[in-house]
């Protein structure tokens, strides 16, 4: 049977392989004829570019023998003897119409017209048809070349070994230990000292029945020794006569067992533990004893290190680990191989730059380094170097000039986009909170209250891609199209990310590369529309002309993920009085990211009296009747969430020696009454004791706040921090403005932003659901408290140094905007003790709660992601410039009265999108009328523009608003802010 086993299964391989191999044949078999037919079509071409310059000879001699006879025929019409036409005449015709010497030629100028007319018409459309011939050759050639790329043998599952490298750098960055100082010095010894002994020894030997798993720091400085793939192979077959590879080796996070590798270990090396001793790092120099090695490397390890620390960042992102997108990773590194092996070819000496995506493969696959070395030999028939020493962005440095160059040569080669969503560079890492890891310090976790709380509010789950889009080239365009082309990119169904039209010009025709970056919803279409814009009859006025539309399905890609971007050509559908033969195409790149939980954006707005017909009344789901004091919370889609207020929950006079009890209440859209947060003298307890909001011991430190502690450790710091630090493009704001809530856990030791506190718009960003309700009350609690400060620190020249605790810092606040502010959020709760009720919770105040906070509108990318901050204007219409909270009012179908409300505060109009009829809005806007400025496709903008006044300059992000009265003149100072430049 054994035997009979064998066999079958011998011959189950030799099916295989036969199978393969007539999968190989079939392959080149195809590629032979798809070279043939490129052939063909070249042959083809210079055949027709042959005749045609020979017919187009032919022509031209015709044309000029009709001239003559056309003035012959002339002269004989101012004589009617001459018009019947005998003997020479008739014989001169007869050469060139084929015609008898008794023939009677009679013709007009017309007829010679239109032979011509046919001659150039001929030529126009046979080379229109060489040019289609010699694109639609390139397209096939860089198909080819795309094929060749994908044939590059890889003896590694690039996909899962990429996934395991992910994993392992999370727990480096989890001990950043590894990265600086003697920690790092010592884990170097033990890797030149320990591990590369241990693993030669394994490698000439068998001292182990199963994989030996390396120590966490032993493999970190591994990992940055492959990553020098020519310096790790010399430096093996120097000290160890062999590359020393991982094809035996486990990651210490793969959950093998490791005590046979501990017992190989401490059998022989009995003074060294296994695991990493940090009494050891701190008691030796460990720079010294590496000098005492027999064998070690003189490679800069430490440098190697703290080149690859800032990597994990670049890559940290959910959708890094994604199938579909490190599938399409290893394809891209392909290509990226085949390029430098044509570069070889080709004589060409070229510093090819990756993007992020490919870098992660790169990276993969150096990590096992004898199959590198075979894989790269017979690719390029050496082992490509990997340099990593260039981290210098600026322009016209080596770095930048290299991606440009791989760019350029990627596009031409393949004739798709290099760029990728999700794999360019996304700036420096963040500046760390905390060079020692945080122990999380939380409460005991009551479940049924926990629960119970959980059932407040209900939040939909909204799903959010990172787009880029580029517009490569358009043809078929009819002769007669002049003027500049452009095209406006919007969804068919705008959301709460993506709301409005963009503008982006085409590569072919500006030869200018503009990509757009952008987040929206994975539903619906983009919609394209072709703008041809060109001068007017009328001085200084142009006009402008939509050719066609196309569209776009996102589902098409994401629902379910099936690819994560394309490049192809798209008919346009015409518009009304555009006539062509062909179908005006558009080349169209779009990439996507993989679908994310979206994070919540919650508003708090605070009722009050709107004057009838104003553009700032919100209509507001919910059932409880609206109280004054209230203060309603809404989501991104404007619908409310609940409503919180602060009131006294003793008696309204309370004795002077005891301290008011503050509680604030949560009222749930259907009505039902919660206390949500308790103030017990000395902190807030929330949602029951579910969580503590307490001043922080360490108060300054890193600009820490306060903590709040519940079943999860959260600390809070002043400013914008980790992934909401603001990058070098952002405006810059008063970081007095935001708080960032931070969770430190086991998994994060050293700190994982949660949420975006902005106490000066009550606007709560928030990752995590959990953190919804818990940091909605904390915003709500601060605002107050701080509003309080800020109006008794007040001084006459505006400024307030204030001394709490022996904590000073200045609060910078103008006395008329700290007035209409406090006015816009006045409650009914007015206590001597709120001193101390401050006290408790923050000693550190900031009383600056007014400014630009609209300019957050300038981007395309994310300006919409502010939700229903709209109503919260309505409090703050003298608030200088607040008004842009109601940038995201979408589809307001009548702004009615607005201007008259906005009194000089036009901005609150500011990003009104689609709104059908602005009426009298802009008259109200006085001098203001930058609040008319990005008012996008405003059909019916009448009385606006001339409103806008004297300040038209705010007008200069209106798109294509026809209709703008007055302040049509600024229409053509479009800009697309969001435009993302990418680089590796």
């Amino acid at each position: 049977m054994a035997r009979a086993g064998g066999i079958t299964n011998a011959v189950n391989v030799g099916i295989a392989v036969q199978a393969d191999w007539e999968n190989r044949e079939f392959i080149s078999h195809i590629s032979l004829n798809i070279r043939r037919l490129f052939e063909f079509l070249l042959q083809f071409e210079a055949t027709t570019k042959s005749k045609l310059a020979s017919l187009n000879e032919k022509l031209d001699t015709l044309e000029r023998r009709l001239e003559l006879l056309e003035v012959q025929v002339g002269t004989a019409s101012s004589n009617s003897s001459l018009f019947t036409m005998h003997g020479q005449i008739a014989e001169k015709g007869s050469r060139h119409a084929n015609a008898t010497s008794s023939t009677l030629l009679v013709a007009s100028p017309g007829t010679f017209s239109r032979i011509l007319g046919h001659k150039h018409t001929l030529g126009s459309q046979l080379t229109d048809f060489s040019g289609g011939v010699k694109e639609m050759g390139l397209e096939k050639e860089q198909e080819l070349e795309w094929i060749e790329a994908q044939n590059i043998e890889i003896s590694l599952d690039l996909v899962a070994a990429a996934k395991k490298q992910l994993q392992f750098l999370a727990a480096v960055d989890r001990n950043r230990w590894l990265y600086d100082g003697p920690t790092l010095q010592r884990a170097i010894y033990r890797y030149n000292a320990y591990w590369l002994p241990l693993l030669a020894k394994c490698c000439d030997e068998t001292i182990s029945e199963g994989p030996l798993v390396v120590p966490l720091d032993c493999e970190w400085i591994w990992h940055c020794h492959r990553l020098n793939p020519v310096r790790y192979k010399s430096d093996c077959e120097e000290l160890y006569g062999m590359i020393l590879d991982n094809a035996n080796v486990v990651s210490s996070l793969q959950g093998t067992c490791k005590r046979p590798t501990e017992a190989i270990w401490s059998r022989l090396y009995p003074d060294e533990p296994y695991d990493f001793d940090f009494t050891k790092a701190s008691s030796e120099n460990a720079s010294e004893t590496l000098s005492g090695l027999a064998k070690h490397t003189e490679y800069d390890l430490i440098s190697a290190v703290k080149r690859q620390s800032p990597f994990f960042y670049q890559v940290s992102r959910a959708h890094m680990s994604d199938d579909i997108f490190i599938q399409e990773a290893v394809a891209r590194y392909k290509g990226f191989l085949h390029l430098i092996k044509r570069n070889k070819e080709k004589s060409i000496k070229r510093f090819c730059v990756p993007t992020y995506d490919i870098d992660l493969i790169w990276h993969t696959h150096q990590l096992h380094p004898v199959s590198y070395c075979e894989d790269l030999n017979r690719t390029l028939g050496k082992i490509l170097e990997h340099d990593d020493t260039d981290s210098d962005r600026t322009k016209g440095k080596k770095l930048d000039v290299g991606f440009s160059g791989t760019t350029k040569q990627w596009e031409d080669t393949f004739g798709r986009r290099y760029w990728k969503a999700g794999a360019m560079y996304r700036g420096n890492s963040p500046s760390p909170l905390t060079a020692i890891p945080c122990v999380p310090d939380i409460l005991p976790k009551d479940a049924d209250a926990a629960k119970e709380f959980l059932k407040i509010i209900k939040l939909p789950e909204m799903r959010v891609v990172e787009a880029f889009l580029e517009f490569v080239g358009v043809r078929n365009l009819p002769d007669e199209k002049k003027g500049t082309l452009f095209v406006l990119f919007s969804k068919t169904q705008p959301d709460v990310f993506f709301n409005n039209k963009q503008k982006l010009t085409i590569l072919s025709e500006s030869g200018q590369k503009q990509v757009a970056s952008f987040q929206c919803e994975p539903t619906g279409e983009l919609l394209f529309e072709l703008v041809s814009h060109s001068a007017s009859s009328l001085p200084g006025r142009k006009t402008c002309k939509t050719l066609g539309t196309a569209s776009l399905s996102i589902q098409e890609f994401l629902v379910p993920v099936s690819k994560l971007g394309a490049e192809k050509w798209l008919d346009l559908v015409p518009a009304s009085g555009t006539d062509s033969s062909k179908p005006i195409a558009l080349r169209v790149s779009v990439s996507f990211t993989v679908p994310t939980v979206a994070p919540h954006v919650l508003h708090m707005v605070r009722p009050r009296a709107f004057s009838k017909g104003s553009c700032f009344q919100l209509p507001l789901a919910g059932t409880v009747p609206a109280g004054k004091s209230f203060t309603r919370v809404i989501d991104e889609t404007q619908a409310e969430v609940i409503r919180l207020q602060m009131r006294e929950s003793g008696m309204a006079k309370m004795k002077e020696d005891s301290l008011s009890r503050k509680q604030v209440i949560g009222i749930t859209k259907h009505g039902e009454t919660h206390t949500v947060a308790e103030f017990l003298g000395t902190h807030w307890s929330l949602m029951n004791s579910q969580w503590v909001l307490q001043h922080s011991d360490k108060d300054g430190e890193n600009g820490l706040l306060f903590d709040l502690k519940g079943n999860r450790m959260v600390k809070v710091f002043l400013g914008r921090k980790l992934d909401y630090e603001p990058k070098h493009c952002e405006k810059k704001k008063n970081e007095g403005d935001f708080m960032t809530a931070v969770e430190f856990s086991a998994e994060h030791p050293y700190g994982k932003a949660v949420a975006l506190l902005n106490l000066k718009s009550r606007c709560l960003k928030a990752k995590e659901e959990w953190f919804v309700l818990p940091g909605l009350v904390s915003v709500f609690i601060l605002h107050h408290i701080l509003k309080k400060e800020g109006r008794s620190g007040l001084t006459t020249d505006g400024k307030s140094t204030k001394k709490i605790d022996g904590a000073k810092q200045k609060v910078n606040v103008e006395n008329d905007k700290h007035a209409n502010f406090t006015a816009s959020i006045e409650t009914e709760v007015h206590s001597d003790d709120d001193t101390a009720l401050e006290n408790a919770v923050m000693h550190n105040k900031d009383g600056t709660c007014n400014g630009e906070y609209g300019g957050q509108k300038g981007s395309i990318v994310k300006s919409s992601g502010c939700g229903g901050c709209g109503a919260g204007c309505g409090n703050m219409v003298k608030s200088d410039g607040c008004g842009g909270g109601c940038g995201n009012m979408v589809n307001s179908s009548s702004c009615g009265g607005c201007g008259a409300g906005c009194g000089g505060c036009g901005g609150g109009c500011g990003s009104m999108v689609n709104s059908s009829g602005c009426g009298s809005c802009g008259a109200g806007c006085g001098g203001c009328g930058g609040g008319c400025g990005n008012m996008v496709n405003s059909s019916g903008c009448g009385g606006c523009g001339a409103g806008c006044g004297g300040c038209g300059g705010g007008c200069g992000s209106l798109v294509n608003s026809s209709g703008c009265g007055g302040c049509g003149g600024c229409g053509s100072m479009v800009q697309s802010s969001g435009l993302a430049s990418v680089e590796a």
